[in-house]
C-alpha cells in the first residue's frame, strides 16, 4: 500500500510537471496547443522547452512550501503523507498555471498550539525564501526588447515606447490581462530591474521567472490569510489563542466577503434598470439578487450552528455593499470578484474557525515575534486586483 502511494505521488508529479511546462510555454509564447495549428505543431518541441524555464521554478517554490510544512511536522514526529500534486492544464479554455497546487495529508494528530504554529509557519516561509531568490533572478535578469516584439510583432512600430503607446489601441488591448502590484513587487521593479527593460504589467506573463515569482507571491498571501485552518489561520491562532481567534476569524472572513463582493450591486444598478444598464428589467435583477444572497448564505454556513446567522449575515453583506456604493467618493470603486470561489472554498469546506488542541500553552517571545513578521509578508505579498483586465468599453 505504501508503494502504491509513492508510486501516484510521483505520477502526479511528473503530470503536474509536464501540465505546469506546457501552461508555462503557452503564456510565454501565446501559442496554444489545444488548437494543434500547424505553427503550433511546428513549434512545439521548442516551445515545450521554454516552458521549464515557468515550471521548474514554479514547481520549486511551491514544493519548498509543501515540504516546509512536511519537515516539520516530521520533527514533532506527526505523520504526515508526501506531497499529492494537482495537475491541471486548461490551455486556451481559460487562463491556466498547469496545476491546482498541492497538499499534504496530516495523518497524525497535532497536540499543542506550538505544534500547529510551527507547522503552519515553516511552509509560507520555505516558500517565500525561495520565492525571493526567484524574483531576484528575473527581475535582475530581464532580456532585451527584441524579446517581446517576437512575440508580439504588432509593437515594433512603437519601439521602446510600446509601453504607453500600445494602451491607445483597441484591437490589441482590449480584453488584455493585467497583473496587479503587491508591495514587494514594487520593490523589485523600482531597485533591482533595469527600468528600459522592464514590461509592464500586462506583459509580465510572457516573462517565465517572474511570472513564476508573482503566482507564488499570489498563492503565500492566500495562505497566509489568517482564517481558519489556512497557514495563516494556524499562525493567528497560535498567536491570541481560541477565545481571540474565534472573535477575529469571521470578522477577517466577512470583511474579505465583503470587499470581494463589492461592486456587484450598487445603487446605480438599481437607478438604471430598464434604461441600458446591467439588468433589462425588475425580475432579471430580483433574480441575480437573491442568488447572490444565495451564494452568500452558503458562504457562511459554517460560521455558526444557528443557521438564521447566516442569512442575517448574508443580507447584512449585501445591504453594507449598497450603502457603499451610494458614498461618492466610492461609488465607482470595486472588489474583486475572483476571490470569492475561495471565500466559498473557506466558508464551505474548509471552515473559518480552528480545530481544538489538547495543550493550549502561549507561544514564547520568538515565534510571536516571527508569527507577527510572517504576518507582514501577507501584507508585502497581498494584491488587492491580482488580475485585472484592460476595457476600453468603461472608458
Amino acid at each position: 500500500m505504501k508503494y502504491k502511494t509513492q508510486i501516484i505521488q510521483a505520477v502526479l508529479f511528473i503530470t503536474t510537471l509536464i501540465t505546469t511546462t506546457l501552461a508555462g510555454a503557452e503564456s510565454m509564447t501565446g501559442r496554444f496547443f489545444f488548437f494543434l495549428s500547424p505553427e503550433t505543431i511546428l513549434h512545439f518541441p521548442e516551445d515545450f522547452w521554454q516552458g521549464f524555464q515557468f515550471s521548474i521554478p514554479f514547481l520549486a517554490i511551491l514544493t519548498c512550501h509543501e515540504f516546509g510544512h512536511y519537515f516539520m511536522a516530521r520533527y514533532y514526529k506527526i505523520k504526515v503523507s508526501l506531497p499529492y500534486y494537482i495537475p491541471m492544464w486548461l490551455s486556451a479554455i481559460s487562463m491556466s498555471i498547469g496545476t491546482m497546487g498541492a497538499v499534504i495529508r496530516m495523518i497524525g494528530q497535532t497536540r499543542s498550539r506550538k505544534e500547529y504554529f510551527d507547522i503552519g509557519i515553516a511552509g509560507p516561509l520555505a516558500g517565500f525564501v525561495v520565492a525571493l531568490f526567484v524574483l531576484y533572478y528575473g527581475f535582475s535578469h530581464l532580456p532585451p526588447l527584441d524579446y517581446i516584439f517576437k512575440i508580439h510583432p504588432e509593437y515594433i512600430k512603437f519601439g521602446e515606447h510600446y509601453k504607453t503607446d500600445v494602451l491607445q489601441f483597441t484591437k490589441f488591448m482590449d480584453g488584455q490581462l493585467v497583473l496587479g502590484d503587491n508591495l514587494l513587487f514594487k520593490f523589485f521593479k523600482k531597485y533591482v530591474a533595469d527600468p528600459k527593460l522592464l514590461p509592464p504589467n500586462f506583459e509580465i506573463m510572457h516573462y517565465p521567472v517572474i511570472w513564476a515569482g508573482y503566482l507564488s507571491l499570489f498563492f503565500t498571501a492566500l495562505n497566509l490569510i489568517p482564517i481558519g485552518q489556512l497557514d495563516g489561520g494556524h499562525i493567528l491562532y497560535g498567536l491570541i489563542g481560541k477565545k481571540n481567534f474565534n472573535i477575529v476569524s469571521p470578522i477577517i472572513f466577512i470583511g474579505f466577503v465583503l470587499f470581494a463582493g463589492y461592486g456587484l450591486l450598487t445603487i446605480n444598478d438599481i437607478k438604471n434598470i430598464g434604461t441600458g444598464g446591467q439588468y433589462k428589467d425588475e425580475s432579471e435583477f430580483f433574480t441575480w439578487l437573491l442568488g447572490y444572497i444565495f451564494f452568500l448564505r452558503i458562504c457562511f454556513s459554517r460560521i455558526s450552528e444557528n443557521q438564521m446567522t447566516s442569512w442575517a449575515l448574508s443580507l447584512g453583506v449585501v445591504f453594507t455593499q449598497f450603502l457603499l456604493s451610494y458614498i461618492p467618493e466610492i461609488a465607482t470603486s470595486h472588489g474583486f470578484i475572483g476571490f470569492l470561489p475561495f471565500a466559498l472554498f473557506l466558508g464551505k469546506f474548509v471552515g473559518i474557525y480552528h480545530p481544538e488542541v489538547e495543550i493550549d500553552e502561549p507561544l514564547d517571545f520568538k515565534r510571536k515575534l516571527l508569527g507577527w513578521l510572517t504576518l507582514i509578508i501577507f501584507i508585502l505579498c497581498f494584491t488587492p486586483y491580482p488580475f485585472m483586465e484592460i476595457d476600453f468599453s468603461a472608458k
